[in-house]
């Protein structure tokens, strides 16, 4: 058997457990990891489907002065959603104030502003309306807004000063209009930091209640489609090949494989095709689930450090940039093979018998959405940046990283960065 020393290394997967093997002083060690030992927590109460806005104003709302916030674009207006959004809260006879500064990665200033309003406003709820970062946002200032002060007061992780909280966060409601992050079903909120170059997740609490309607999603340009499809896609393949994969999370992450598979393409050609939209909507959704009961790995890890250092960069594109050298070098690990299998099967590959079989699956879908020439240097990255980003990549998202089966070394990292770089 081929390992590393200081290495975690699992041989292969079983029907019911995984055989992991580590070192221990100077002798190798097996254990055997139950596939039918997971744990799953989230709160939140989903409705689901095409129209489900209306009815917002018939639900026991968590309080009768909300903020509400959206995105700083002009989509939630243009669209409609940000209206129908306010009527069905003044149908339920709910005073609201609208945070609108909201930008692609969320910030610790934008955070706290966010909670500084709603405190002002003597607001008691949030109401989330838009895409993933609208939605993390919302979350952490809800837990900021009863947790007062400096954020990063309260950050586990990086250069956070790992304060304890001291009062549970004010109740939000989470209304996407993207099919990308799953953030509508999730408890963590991933903010960045400007001024120490970190971009990692935060508690936040779940949702009360997640509005998941695709009508809301039709005005998503094709680019932008397929940049949070493929997000959704990620949350799920890597959540399948990583160390807490599990019973439970196989059915939640093959069902989102799947549905991405099946309707990201019709999705990204046709924005009005609504079959294809909930689609995309379910997977997402899914795919979200798969993050509870899973979580993503150092793919996400790599990602946040790249838009960590350029804020500008959508999440969706950093992630399809690397996903190739990222799964690349996980195959040449000689892990999961069996695994990757399975998942060039279910984008599409029947025929698929060899691990590399799911990076050619996994291109021709990147060829189909048109985002198979997306270039880091459009977005102002250099390689000189990657040796800080491999240790940002490994220390600040450090939870995402572990959770590979063979952790990625600093210089792996920088290979996967170095081979993915246009």
């Amino acid at each position: 058997m081929n390992v590393r020393k200081d290495r975690i290394f699992i041989s292969k997967y079983k029907a019911q457990s995984l055989c992991v093997y580590y070192l221990c002083g100077q002798t190798w060690s097996v254990i055997k990891m139950d596939r039918f030992n997971f744990s799953f927590g989230a709160t939140t109460k989903l409705y689901f489907g095409t129209g489900k806005l209306s009815i917002l104003h018939t639900l026991h709302l968590p309080g009768k002065r909300a903020l509400v916030v959206i995105s700083n674009g002009r989509s939630a207006r243009v669209s409609g959603a940000l209206d129908r959004t306010l009527n069905e809260l003044r149908q339920a006879g709910v005073w609201t104030v609208i945070y609108d500064k909201v930008g692609a990665n969320p910030t610790k200033e934008m955070v706290e502003e966010g909670a500084s309003l709603f405190c002002e406003n003597e607001c008691d709820f949030i109401v989330a309306l838009g895409g993933g970062s609208v939605l993390d946002a919302a979350k952490v200032m809800a837990f900021n807004a009863n947790n007062q002060g400096d954020l990063w007061d309260y950050v586990l992780s990086g250069t956070g000063r790992k304060k304890p909280a001291t009062a549970d966060p004010f109740p939000w409601i989470a209304i996407p209009t993207t099919a990308g992050t799953g953030s509508e079903v999730d408890a963590l909120g991933v903010i960045s930091n400007l001024k120490t170059k970190e971009k990692l997740g935060i508690f936040g609490g779940f949702a009360v209640y997640a509005i998941v309607d695709p009508e809301l999603m039709v005005s998503v340009p094709p680019r932008y489609t397929a940049f949070q499809g493929f997000d959704a896609l990620f949350h799920s393949l890597e959540g399948y090949i990583g160390n807490m994969s599990n019973a439970w999370s196989d059915a939640i992450q093959e069902q989102a494989i799947r549905h991405v598979a099946m309707y990201l393409p019709r999705a990204y050609r046709d924005g009005n095709d609504m079959e294809a939209r909930a689609g995309m909507a379910y997977a997402s959704t899914m795919s979200g689930y798969s993050m509870v009961v899973t979580s993503c790995t150092a793919e996400h890890s790599i990602e946040h450090a790249l838009s960590a250092y350029h804020e500008a960069l959508p999440h969706g594109a950093g992630l399809i940039m690397i996903c190739k050298a990222y799964f690349s070098t996980i195959i040449g690990q000689g892990v999961a093979g069996e695994r990757f299998v399975k998942m060039a099967r279910m984008l599409g590959c029947e025929d698929a018998s060899r691990p590399e079989d799911f990076l050619a699956a996994l291109e021709e879908l990147m060829r189909v959405c048109e985002v198979n020439d997306l270039k880091m240097s459009d977005y102002g990255i250099t390689p000189e940046e990657f040796d800080e980003m491999a240790d940002n990549a490994m220390t600040v998202m450090v939870r995402c990283w572990s959770k590979d089966l063979c952790p990625l070394t600093h210089d792996e990292i920088v290979s996967i960065l170095k081979a993915s770089y246009r």
